[in-house]
């Protein structure tokens, strides 16, 4: 019985079977009723994918085995089909001709693979207009394989159809590149074959690649660009399976079909294009992608070829990743698909330019070497660097590090024949550690070299198009972010010569984050932040960052600052703090890389300190002088200042393009400019009664100036206690008073003032109401029900027991809330809130159902709380991190209310799921709370409320995930 079963699920059984049910094997065919034969056939389709997956998932099947196997029972149910389709429309009409024509299967499908959920791509090849007999075939045949519920790709052509499609569109030439017969007419089919190999011969390879490659830059700046985002497309992303597939389709246009068949055989390497050892890795990788796309297909129950955050985990555990040290599962899996799609680019960079030499030819008017090249054992080839006969990179590993500094100075690219050499000799450059004209050469290809500060003219405007230190831009792969140093960078990186000069950046190769803040892996963000301070220091950047700009042309400590940003994350994935660890990797790498003592602690003490800036910027109240003493003291020199703020600045921009944005420049601007006034000894030092009287002075004088009544300055000095005249500005002061007056006027007990500020990408609401507990929690619920967001917020008890409350908001992409629509929205919702007309848990909750995604489920966000007496003389610090939601804020802010605590500010910082939100408070009495019972009943109650929300959110996952499996 069990060798039975075992043969009865061989393709060739399956298909007798259904024959056999069908009757098709009989002498004479019966008529059987179409239903009855769908079921039939449905039954038989339910049996052999049932089969091909659990034979994938017993791991019996690898990913290509499995696509092939899936593919081949299609075959014969689609033969089987169109033998009993062509007898039913015969029986029907009554025909007495010959039916002629061939189904072929193209595009995917054509080259024999198929994924559980991907369309079926036929071609119904005619010698001529279809006849009535073949149109009801053909009818019959969708019609029945759109009953089983298989999603189709069709078209009807004659051979001469088909020939002038294809030399109109490059898709179509590339679809029936791999036609395949699977019924019908073997002569007319091979006619078409024959046809279509002379007209891509008369073509030539030239349009069809020119075409593919742009085709493939054009998916490539769809999907991101980076073959490391942490969300990879794992079918159209860089370095998945589509790029492999042009690469296959490149070699076959240029070849021929008929030397070809298949990019990964193993007999492919007979072409000399590629060596076994290079072949066997593409072939592990094509069937790593495979499998991860049929789990893929499986998991979500259709053709989902994207890896989410809820996704990552599933299909690792079904892959047999399970932690291993500090390292989980998901983070294992994903640092296993990032190198396989730097396989994949590999690959590509050493395959791709020879396919080109055989279409193309040699590169007219290609650059020459010179004497002094070839001298140091280089030479050009198609205008790209390789090097000489006799010089080998397996004896001396320095002139890879050489070729690659000839290349820069020439504005050469890389010949792929290099670029092979240096992948398979990569790990003899690990002897070039210390190496010190290895380390110069490293250091001038990430440094690039300094701008020329007489091109920034004498009021320090940037230059139009300075493009720091470019890299050669005629490049097969010089795309979207390969330029400037990125370019030499990402050579180092993917060669592997980058992990052999530097054993701690090997770590953080495909190291990615679970998380939804980070969009690259360690080693792209790295590279990326390289890239972004070269174009700040070239000014390309100026109008986005013009304060980085100005400081990037004053620096002293150049060099620090490029090895700091290289190694700000070395340490990630490690636990501990990386910051602390990667400190401490920094002062013995800098050594090696030829760096003095001074240097070494320039570059450690940033990586030690590379979030103290913005975690005080966006957690911390800066208006409080104690915040800008302490950071005063840490920083100690405006020089380190300086080179901190610039690391800040390019590690949060390489972080993601919506992580930066101006209401964060805003902040960091102003925290550096009020710790540069303490460091410079200015009168930011000055005790706070005479600067709370200095500000008072200068606005009463301000307003007099306007010409205020003296009863009304006097009445709006009296107001605001001491640290209301510290938080804002003269025009800010200005509003206040006109607000204040207008609604003491009306007799009004609530304003709202909403006013968008664009080029702080906020909006700042002012709040002027009667005080009561609970004020800012019915404010936040409304702020949230309205769908914008609090970034911060300055809370104010005024002495007539008016709250003056300012909050800076914004919408879900992180710029201004702006539209009138929405301003009038947020203003009718904070009213209703405050008047009690509006039932904000109700509201809330639904909000929360629609914004409750899977994928971002799928994150766990430990809650914690932590209280800090020590951080202000004036207030009670409580930071809060827990998964972001609609209304947390709103919930956070109630419990604080429940606890007897007044809040003075409140500072609101998301990083992807995970909020982080601090709070300044106070006891009713106006001061901090130092009780350390009082202090843990606080938490406690804080944490377990964050605690039920998480486990909610996970209990849903877990269901949804049981539910899905």
């Amino acid at each position: 019985m069990p060798s039975h079963a075992h043969a009865s699920s061989t393709v060739e059984d399956m298909t007798l079977a259904l024959r056999d049910a069908l009757g098709l094997n009989a002498p004479y065919a019966p008529e059987l009723p179409r239903e009855e034969a769908i079921s039939l056939f449905r039954r038989h389709l339910a049996r052999f994918q049932s089969h091909v997956r659990t034979q994938f998932e017993a791991h019996r099947l690898g990913g290509a085995d499995a696509g092939k196997l899936l593919a081949g029972y299609t075959d014969g149910m689609i033969r089987t089909l169109c033998e009993f389709a062509t007898l039913s429309v015969r029986a029907e009409s009554h025909a007495k001709g010959d039916i002629t024509f061939a189904i072929t299967a193209t595009g995917g499908y054509g080259r024999g693979l198929l994924a559980p959920f991907s369309d079926i791509d036929l071609l119904f090849l005619t010698p001529d207009e279809p006849s009535e007999e073949v149109r009801g075939v053909v009818e019959y045949i969708l019609y029945f394989l759109w009953d089983l519920g298989l999603k189709v790709g069709h078209a009807t052509r004659t051979i001469d159809e088909c020939i002038t499609e294809a030399e109109a569109d490059t898709t179509v030439r590339t679809t029936l590149l791999d036609a395949r017969l699977l019924a019908g007419d073997a002569n007319l089919f091979a006619m078409f074959e024959a046809r279509y190999i002379v007209a891509c011969v008369t073509a030539g390879a030239a349009c069809f690649i020119t075409d593919k490659r742009r085709e493939r830059a054009a998916r490539h700046h769809r999907f991101g660009d980076s073959p490391y985002l942490v969300e990879p497309n794992v079918k159209e992303g860089r370095g998945g399976l589509r790029d492999l597939q042009t690469l296959y389709w490149m070699c076959r246009y240029t070849f021929g079909t008929r030397h070809v068949s298949d990019l990964l055989a193993p007999g492919f390497s007979a072409l000399g294009l590629l060596t076994e050892q290079e072949a066997k890795r593409a072939r592990r990788s094509w069937d790593f992608l495979w499998r991860v796309r049929f789990h893929l297909h499986y998991v979500s129950g259709r053709a989902e070829e994207r890896l989410t955050f809820d996704m990552q985990p599933v299909v690792g555990g079904r892959m047999g990743y399970t932690r291993h040290g500090r390292q989980v599962g998901v983070e294992r899996f994903m640092r296993h698909y990032f190198l396989t799609v730097r396989e994949v680019m590999r690959l590509t960079l050493v395959l791709e330019p020879a396919v080109l030499r055989q279409a193309l030819g040699p590169i007219a008017n290609a650059p020459q070497a010179d004497a002094q090249m070839r001298d140091a054992g280089f030479t050009v080839m198609d205008g790209r660097i390789l090097p000489e006969r006799g010089t080998s990179f397996e004896h001396e590993p320095i002139q890879m590090m050489r070729l690659l500094a000839w290349a820069k100075k020439r504005k050469l690219p890389i010949h792929p024949l290099a670029m092979q050499q240096m992948i398979r000799w990569e790990r003899h450059a690990a002897t070039l550690r210390g190496n010190a004209e290895a380390s110069s050469i490293f250091l001038d290809l990430m440094c690039g070299t300094p701008p020329e500060r007489s091109r920034h003219g004498a009021a320090g405007t940037p230059p139009a198009a300075v493009q720091g230190d470019d890299a050669p831009s005629f490049h097969q792969m010089d795309e979207g972010r390969r330029k400037g140093n990125a370019y030499w960078l990402h050579i180092l990186n993917e060669t592997g010569l980058m992990g052999r000069l530097l054993p701690d950046w090997s770590r953080v190769v495909g190291q990615m984050q679970f998380d939804t803040y980070h969009v690259f892996t360690v080693d792209e963000h790295i590279i990326d932040a390289l890239r972004i301070l070269e174009r700040v220091e070239h000014g390309s950047m100026a109008d986005e960052i013009p304060l980085a700009y100005e400081l990037a042309r004053n620096l002293h400590s150049r060099r620090a600052l490029y090895v700091a940003v290289l190694l700000h994350d070395i340490a990630k994935g490690r636990g501990g703090d990386h910051s602390e660890i990667g400190s401490e990797i920094a002062l013995h790498v800098c050594p090696e890389l030829g760096m003095d003592s001074e240097e070494t602690e320039t570059v450690s003490w940033l990586v030690l300190h590379h979030l103290l800036l913005s975690h005080t910027a966006f957690q911390r109240d800066i208006d409080d002088p104690k915040t800008i003493l302490d950071l005063a003291d840490i920083i100690q020199s405006p020089e380190r200042l300086r080179l901190l703020l610039l690391l800040t600045i390019v590690d949060m921009r390489a972080v993601g393009p919506r992580v930066w944005n101006a209401w964060k420049a805003t902040l960091l601007n102003e925290l550096y400019m009020r710790v540069a006034e303490v460091l410079e000894g200015s009168m930011a030092t000055t005790e706070r009664d005479v600067r709370v009287a200095r500000a008072k002075a200068a606005t009463a004088q301000w307003l007099a100036e306007d010409g205020l009544p003296e009863s009304d300055i006097t009445h709006f000095m009296g107001l605001g206690y001491g640290s209301y005249w510290l938080s804002f500005d003269r025009d800010t002061h200005r509003r206040h008073i006109q607000l204040i007056t207008e609604s003491e006027a009306r007799d009004s007990p609530l304003t709202v003032e909403p006013q968008p500020i664009p080029a702080r990408g906020v909006t700042e609401v002012t709040i002027y109401a009667a005080d009561h507990p609970g004020l800012f929690s019915r404010i936040a619920g409304a702020v949230a029900i309205a769908g914008a967001s609090i970034v911060d917020a300055r809370i104010h008890t005024m002495t007539n027991g008016m709250a003056l409350d300012t909050l800076w908001v914004q919408d879900a992409d992180g710029a201004a809330f702006e539209e009138p629509q929405q301003l009038a929205l947020l203003s009718m919702l904070v009213e209703q809130a405050l008047s009690g007309q509006l039932n904000i848990n109700r509201e809330i909750a639904t909000c929360g159902r629609r914004g409750s995604g899977r994928r971002m489920r799928a994150i766990h966000v430990p809650p914690r709380v932590v209280i800090d007496n020590r951080a202000s003389n004036a207030c009670t610090v409580v930071e809060i991190n827990g998964r972001d939601r609609p209304g947390l804020l709103h919930d956070i802010t109630a419990t604080i209310s429940d606890q007897k605590l007044q809040i003075a500010s409140a500072h609101i910082t998301t990083y992807g799921v995970r909020a982080v939100d601090v709070f300044y408070v106070k006891d009713l009495f106006g001061l901090k709370i130092t009780d350390k019972t009082r202090l843990e009943t606080i938490r406690q109650t804080l944490l377990a409320g964050l605690q039920k929300a998480e486990a909610d959110a996970t209990s849903m996952t877990s269901a949804l995930d049981t539910v899905t499996i």
